[in-house]
């Protein structure tokens, strides 16, 4: 661990690489052993049965099987934890993983099956609760109503914030007030370790799809959750078991990331204001969702979130024809799903990310997504500017004569 009195950025820079000087290297180093030699059996075995019961392996034993534990792996997971102000994580091999252990590890022999959401959620996480394919009852609720809707039951509360796709959000410290004792668990995908730190603010467990910002450069799936240590034993319990855990490649690319992941997030930030300011003068646009630009009722810019982010919502006047043609008419902007990379992406989460959501939680078909990247803003303002030009609204006589 790097000493507690640094900075975000050089905590960024220097986490989890303690043990590399005795190693005698500088980069970090990728274990791809599958399996392991064993000393003897006795040590061997009671390695294996302190990492299949979420602890991690004995100097005695050793790692033996790497979908038990990874160094390449242990070594990203102790820098997340740093930045996270946690004392431990637990990574997996997708954002999905991850939030399927937090919810097995709430609910599996405790007797609580219930799991409060507060919309909005990421689509997928949203579609995996309402299935109810872990054994689960799910109540979604705003964070007003979390207080009212918590029972004794309830094994954890999910949030998200800022919220995907709109951009809300959602006072975490309130929530935990709320939940009364309940764990619970705060998606923090969109605002990274470096604006938000959910734990300081009462939050049992931090989820980031690790994919988007953590990664960085749209070549690595992962998830990863930050937490107490006891937390973290029960989370590797059920990675050993379901075979979650991440791939070392995968691993080292996000370790690697998180060195630039303060400078890259501020800079995408800084774009991300310029261009949402500009989208709020756009006759096209109907509303720009972005933390702060309509105000801050809560508070919670400059208290529990130290930035605005990289993260646009746009809900266009002209309507799904118009988010699917200005989808199409850009030129820098990738549509793709998936956010946090160093290039800029559009999406249109009513079709894609959040069409499994029900109706009534669904984003409106209006609203494109934009994930900022670190061009230059003026040439993605252009970009935009002439997608949005494009769109021509079909008219009355055009309608009759077709």
């Amino acid at each position: 661990m790097t000493s507690p009195w640094l900075q975000t950025d050089t905590i960024a820079v220097h986490a989890g690489r303690e043990d590399l000087a005795g190693l005698g290297v500088h980069a970090l180093p990728i274990d791809l052993s599958s399996t392991n030699p064993l000393p003897d059996i006795e040590a061997g075995g009671l390695s294996y049965e302190a990492m299949a019961n979420g602890g991690t392996p004995t100097p005695e034993g050793g790692s033996v099987y790497a979908r038990l534990w990874n160094p390449t792996v242990a070594r990203f997971e102790s820098a997340l934890a740093e930045l996270e102000h946690a004392e431990a994580a637990v990574a997996f091999a997708s954002g999905m993983a991850a939030m399927t252990a937090a919810i097995l590890a709430a609910t599996s022999g405790t007797g609580r099956r219930h799991v409060l959401a507060v919309r909005p959620l990421y689509g997928g996480t949203d579609h995996l609760l309402s299935t109810g394919l872990l054994g689960t009852e799910t109540t979604y609720c705003t964070a007003a109503e979390v207080a009212a809707a918590v029972r004794p039951d309830t094994a954890m509360v999910v949030l998200e914030t800022p919220a995907n796709p709109t951009l809300d959000l959602v006072d975490i410290r309130a929530v935990v007030t709320a939940a009364r004792g309940v764990p619970v668990l705060v998606d923090n995908t969109f605002a990274t370790p470096i604006l938000q730190n959910p734990i300081d603010f009462g939050a049992a467990m931090v989820l980031h799809s690790a994919t988007k910002y953590l990664g960085g450069h749209g070549d690595v799936v992962a998830g990863v959750i930050a937490c107490s240590e006891e937390t973290a034993a029960a989370l590797r319990r059920v990675r050993a078991v379901t075979g979650g855990l991440l791939h070392p490649l995968g691993a080292y690319l996000l370790h690697r990331g998180l060195t630039t992941l303060p400078i890259r997030v501020r800079a995408q930030q800084a774009g991300a204001q310029r261009i949402a300011a500009w989208l709020q003068t756009h006759p096209a646009v109907a509303r720009v969702h972005y933390p702060g630009i309509a105000g801050d009722p809560q508070g919670l810019l400059g208290t529990q979130m130290r930035g605005t982010g990289a993260m646009i919502a746009v809900d266009l006047r002209g309507g799904y024809e118009q988010a699917r043609q200005v989808t199409s008419a850009v030129g820098l902007f990738t549509h793709a799903v998936s956010l946090g990379g160093v290039d800029s992406l559009i999406q249109h989460p009513a079709a894609l990310t959040h069409r499994p959501v029900a109706g009534s939680a669904k984003p409106a078909a209006s609203i494109v997504r934009l994930s900022i990247g670190l061009e230059a803003p003026d040439d993605l303002i252009a970009d935009l500017d002439r997608a949005l030009a494009a769109h021509r609204p079909v008219a009355a006589v055009e309608v009759l004569q077709a």
